[in-house]
Parts: structure tokens; C-alpha cells; sequence
């Protein structure tokens, strides 16, 4: 499989689709980096900007696992990234328009969790549970293939059953 880089006119047509300011939240050189990361034999720590589009590519790639991509899971996926990282509306769709097109391209779900948990600290993938979760019910239904790619994902974040149900509950006592 050979995979293109995204070019800077691709770039520039979603950055201004979405009324995105002129600092790039992730350039192509860093969305590039990232997939090399991903697909390279052990992914490496990732940095910030990399780890916060790793983030909403995991939660695109769960809110499709249901091959049902519902306004409400895009609304709920922008919805963490702006409190999660303090971004305008705007740039938190921009960073989820370029998660959907990562996500597509990515290898694994396993190699791309690994390239996550190095990122960010235990106490911290409690969280991620908790946006996880939030997505997953977003759309107000249960499906076993988000089920399934939820136990799978805690289990790569380090994170134990137990844990993962925890921050389910939290979730559906929130709505």
C-alpha cells in the first residue's frame, strides 16, 4: 500500500473550509511524521500536536467502527477536542477533518494506541476512557464492534476493565 502525503492544497482547502487561522494546527510535514511513526516496526513518543491528532483520529476511528458515523459522534468527538486541548470550534473540527482522513490510512489500531499510551501518562488514559465512552454513546446505542474496539483500546492504553467500566458509568451518568 502506498500512501500519499497530504498536500499543502488538500491542506489549505480544508483549513479554509473550516475558517481555520493561519497557524497550522498540524503541518504536513508533522501529519506526514505521524504516519511514518504509526507504520515504522515500534512507534516512538509522540509529540504534542501529533499526539492531540493520534487522539481524534482513535476517536473517528471508533465512532466509524459501527460503519455509522452519526452527526452526533462528529459533534461529540469536536466537543472533546475543544475542552480537551482549548481550541475554538473551528480548529477543533479542522483537527478532526484531518484525523478522518488519518484514520483511513492508518495500519492498525494496535500500533497507533502504542504510539498514544507512550505519549500520555496513565492517570491521564483514564480520560482518554472517558472521551472513548463519550463517543461510543453518542449516537445513544451500544454496538458490539465499538465494544469490541473499546476493550481492545484499553487494554493497549493500559488501562484495566475495571477502569474502562468505571469511566463508562461516569459517562452515562453525565447524560
Amino acid at each position: 500500500m502506498s500512501l500519499q502525503p497530504l498536500d499543502a492544497k488538500t491542506y489549505a482547502s480544508v483549513r479554509k473550509h473550516f475558517a481555520v487561522p493561519d497557524i497550522p494546527l498540524i503541518s504536513t510535514a508533522m501529519f506526514d511524521k505521524l504516519l511514518s511513526t504509526l507504520m515504522g516496526p515500534a512507534p516512538k513518543p509522540l509529540a504534542q500536536p501529533e499526539a492531540r491528532l493520534a487522539l481524534a483520529a482513535l476517536l473517528v476511528r471508533l465512532a466509524r467502527a459501527d460503519h455509522d458515523y452519526s452527526t452526533a459522534e462528529v459533534e461529540r468527538i469536536d466537543r472533546i477536542l475543544v475542552t480537551r486541548y482549548d481550541l475554538a470550534p473551528d480548529a477543533a473540527a479542522a483537527l478532526r477533518a484531518e484525523a478522518e482522513v488519518l484514520e483511513t490510512e492508518a495500519p492498525d489500531t494496535v500500533r497507533f494506541t502504542r504510539a498514544l499510551k507512550d505519549a500520555v501518562p496513565h492517570e491521564d488514559r483514564k480520560s482518554l476512557m472517558r472521551a472513548i465512552w463519550s463517543v461510543a454513546l453518542a449516537d445513544g446505542a451500544r454496538d458490539a464492534h465499538e465494544d469490541t474496539l473499546i476493550r481492545l483500546v484499553a487494554d493497549l492504553l493500559g488501562v484495566t476493565d475495571q477502569e474502562s467500566a468505571i469511566a463508562r458509568q461516569s459517562v452515562q451518568n453525565e447524560g
